[in-house]
């Protein structure tokens, strides 16, 4: 199968693939617009004011939109995916580790959007939860095996939809509290600090934003790609975060969806549920096959119909086993994308050769160290955890391949 059939998998996007800004900011925008999001605006809901809330949420996307813009731009400039860009920092066999943690996670993903989809109708409607399993999980691996291209669909169709249908919701939540004023008034019983509330809003897309290159690559330009980046998280982040915190303040209930359950909106809940998921499980199960490509070396779209068998199988086991162990990985997965962009601009000086002539490392054990203190700056320094992840990874990879001791610390690839 031609690489173009696998959406260039294995090699760089040409230009004659790239797109214009539209479709990358729909596809973009579909991939923020996720339940996790609104379930962590409603966290934030519980303990900020409505001002509080506003501002952490602007200084979080900006955090993340940041981040992603960066991984965009490297993303677009290159061509690559991300698991194709990691070979370049991590050598060939340590991309493989990064790129199958990456796309276990995302496989994991999958698994949690299915049951998040099935659960809430199940209850609503009666319909068998193993039916609403089966028939979202087909659908949403249908759309992730056909590439990039019904991505793009997907998100035009999903995008204005749920902005309609959870708008009309949300501001009929508004007009029980009285409006913005009412919102204004709500204090929670118990606050939370603005360092783990930031640490909430950015910790709750980091892992999944550290794959963005995996999209913007088909940008035909950088300015395309962080353009529509920044966007996506300021407008499609920031309204699954408002979403969440609205519905919690008022309602008592951070999904979209469980709101409109309560107002009596049946057939626009189901919509809006399964269209917000979709457009994110897709995604997910995208990349995934990507990650699981670039290691293996065979077709993505196999490997996409085989997670999406693995996720759909496993939802419900997943839904109530996984959640903890993606807490953890938002601590692995973004000092990846932090290296990534430390050795790209930085000891790279912006430039990488070409990825189809390049003679690679087998393995950089100054990346892996790096990330393994990357790791442990998240999980043990005060302050925000993903920031600090992200710092020190990227720190620490650039002092590493400067100094000249560890030099020989990397494993050249003879083949």
């Amino acid at each position: 199968m031609s690489e173009l059939a696998q959406d260039f998998a294995h090699s760089t996007v040409p230009e004659s693939s790239r797109k214009g800004f539209f479709p990358i900011l729909v596809v973009m925008v579909g991939f923020t617009f996720f339940s996790a999001s609104m379930w962590a605006g409603g966290t934030l809901g519980q303990g900020l004011t409505f001002s509080e809330f506003l501002l952490t949420v602007m200084a979080g996307n900006l955090l993340l939109g940041i981040y992603t813009s960066a991984l965009a731009f490297v993303g677009s400039k290159t061509g690559l995916s991300t698991h194709l860009l990691t070979q370049y920092a991590f050598g060939k066999l340590g991309a493989k580790f990064t790129s199958l943690l990456l796309a276990f996670t995302q496989v994991g993903w999958f698994g949690v959007g299915v049951a998040m989809f099935a659960l809430p109708v199940n209850r609503a409607t009666g319909i068998d939860v193993s039916t609403l399993v089966v028939v979202s999980g087909a659908l949403m691996t249908a759309t992730a095996f056909f590439g990039f291209k019904a991505l793009t669909i997907l998100s035009f169709i999903a995008v204005p939809a749920i902005v309609l249908l959870g708008g009309f919701s949300v501001s009929q939540a508004m007009a029980e509290a009285g409006g913005l004023q009412g919102l204004f008034a709500i204090s929670p019983e118990h606050s939370i600090g603005y360092a783990a509330a930031i640490s909430i809003c950015i910790g709750s897309f980091i892992s999944g934003g550290t794959l963005t290159a995996d999209f913007t690559r088909f940008a035909r330009t950088p300015k395309i790609a962080v353009t529509a980046t920044l966007l996506a998280f300021f407008l499609g982040n920031t309204l699954m975060f408002s979403f969440g915190a609205i519905g919690s303040m008022v309602v008592g209930q951070a999904d979209i969806a469980e709101v409109m359950f309560i107002q009596g909106l049946i057939l626009p809940a189901v919509i809006t549920l399964g269209l917000n998921i979709w457009t994110t499980n897709d995604n997910a199960l995208y990349v995934s096959g990507l990650g699981l490509a670039s290691i293996t070396g065979k077709n993505k779209n196999l490997i996409v119909i085989i997670n999406g068998i693995l996720g759909t199988a496993f939802a419900i086991w997943l839904n109530n086993n996984f959640v903890g162990w993606l807490s953890l990985l938002n601590l692995t997965l973004p000092p990846i994308g932090a290296i990534l962009l430390a050795d790209y601009l930085f000891v790279r000086k912006g430039h990488y050769p070409a990825f189809e002539h390049h003679r690679f490392d087998a393995l950089n054990l100054n990346a892996i160290l790096a990330w393994a203190l990357g790791v442990l700056a998240a999980g043990y320094l005060p302050g925000i955890a993903p920031i600090n992840g992200v710092l020190a990874a990227a720190a620490c990879h650039i002092l590493m391949q400067k100094f000249p001791l560890t030099r020989n610390w990397t494993l050249t690839d003879a083949s």
